[in-house]
């Protein structure tokens, strides 16, 4: 944004972020803290501490000191951000898919070997293994709604064993490697208990492959559509033979089913023949799908939990994943998401935590313009619509400077590396 479209929405902004006031337990900090905000919704090219703090007029050291070392309680920042952004979903009108959570992972390159976290591993945002980080996220979608909840950095094995290396990078002893599917079934179960509720979850095969995952998810209650790989292990009953999914319900199988059209926002439609089979998987009955795509012949399969549930429904659920990777594009093309350029652990998850704050505000915006906005701005939960389906922040200190700066959005029709045949137990 502009300086003069930032000045716009002035006491929108101011209003927004004093919700986040109790977080900061002195007013100088919660000044900084909107000091970054505004930089992170600016035009600056590179969103980290130096440009912002540079733009706003406020001493480098002081912004880099706000982002790493000074007490305030990102954890509750993060909390009051889900409860704030779910509690505006749960009352906008939805559809029959109602509020969906979709997990994902985002990648970024960095060079050097001390950015926490970083290492040679695969990258999405470049398509090979090369040396960056990994985080990942939660986000949320309602109708035309949709925003990023929560954000969580992927610790490789080669820093959770180097207990010298994290202490350096101010990383806690209890951080340590867990796979991504752990990560964001931990990520899932806390936003329960903020009282953030998903209809439905769902996660594209490199989660789906998880069994541990979807047993969680599964005792949680949890609903969820899972896309899994081709060589996911099923069974036709509980004490039945192991067989891969494509040999359960093959392509030629999906390609004689029904065909449903499912709408994209910002793409073309798109028509899927589809075809479903009970399976066993993890323990417990589930729904196996496959559907083939009638224009590009591509083939995907799908788990869920939910066996009485219509195809119709589970495929539009399926496809609710374009969102999240509209939010990763919007974060990091307008909120800086992955602009962090520093060396401390607490700095990073600030970082992430106020581009996803800031990108939460951008999204109310963008509601309120399309007059979406519902009575009231308050709540915490997200009543789905199958179940019933402080002071404003001070003002920045300084003078203020002028302003200054993927992954498809779509399910992508070529999928991630090794990610079509992988292990179902846990994938790193």
């Amino acid at each position: 944004m502009t300086d003069e479209e930032i000045a716009g929405v002035g006491p929108a902004l101011a209003a927004y972020l004093g919700r986040f006031r109790a977080c900061f337990p002195h007013p100088a900090t919660a000044a900084h803290f909107a000091t970054y905000c505004r930089g992170l919704l600016s035009e600056l090219p590179r969103k980290s501490v130096e440009p912002i703090a540079l733009a706003s007029g406020t001493a480098v050291r002081t912004l880099q000191e706000f982002l790493a070392s000074y007490p305030w309680d990102h954890d509750a920042a993060r909390d009051i951000l889900q409860k704030h952004l779910a509690g505006f979903a749960g009352r906008l009108p939805g559809d029959a898919t109602g509020t969906v959570g979709v997990i994902d992972e985002t990648s970024c390159r960095k060079w050097g070997d001390q950015t926490p976290g970083v290492q040679r591993q695969y990258l999405g945002c470049v398509g090979k293994v090369d040396n960056g980080i990994v985080t990942v996220h939660v986000g949320l979608a309602r109708g035309d709604f949709h925003a990023l909840l929560d954000a969580e950095l992927y610790l490789p094995k080669s820093w959770s064993g180097d207990r010298g290396r994290c202490d350096e990078a101010g990383i806690p002893e209890d951080m340590v490697h867990r796979p991504k599917w752990r990560i964001a079934l931990e990520q899932v179960i806390r936003r329960r208990q903020n009282g953030v509720r998903f209809d439905w979850l769902t996660f594209d095969e490199g989660y789906g492959a998880s069994v541990p995952l979807l047993r969680g998810l599964n005792l949680i209650g949890q609903r969820f559509m899972a896309e899994i790989p081709v060589n996911f292990t099923v069974r036709t009953s509980g004490d039945g033979p192991p067989v891969r999914a494509d040999a359960r319900l093959t392509a030629a199988d999906a390609a004689r089913g029904a065909t449903h059209r499912l709408e994209h926002k910002t793409t073309a439609d798109s028509r899927w023949r589809a075809v479903t089979a009970r399976v066993w998987a993890g323990g417990r009955e589930h729904l196996l799908v496959a559907a083939v795509n009638e224009a590009t012949a591509e083939v995907k399969y799908f788990l869920s939990g939910e066996t009485a549930v219509s195809l119709k429904r589970l495929l539009a659920v399926a496809f609710r994943r374009w969102t999240v990777e509209h939010c990763f594009r919007a974060a990091k093309q307008e909120t800086g998401l992955m602009n962090y350029e520093g060396r401390q652990y607490d700095g990073l998850i600030r970082h992430l935590i106020l581009a996803l704050t800031t990108l939460g505000f951008a999204a109310l915006h963008a509601e309120g313009l399309r007059g979406g906005k519902p009575d009231g701005d308050t709540g915490a939960g997200v009543p789905g619509d199958e179940r019933d389906l402080p002071d404003s922040v001070p003002p920045t200190p300084g003078n203020h400077g002028p302003g200054q700066h993927g992954r498809d959005h779509s399910l992508p029709s070529t999928t991630k590396q090794n990610r079509r045949r992988m292990s179902q137990n846990a994938k790193a």
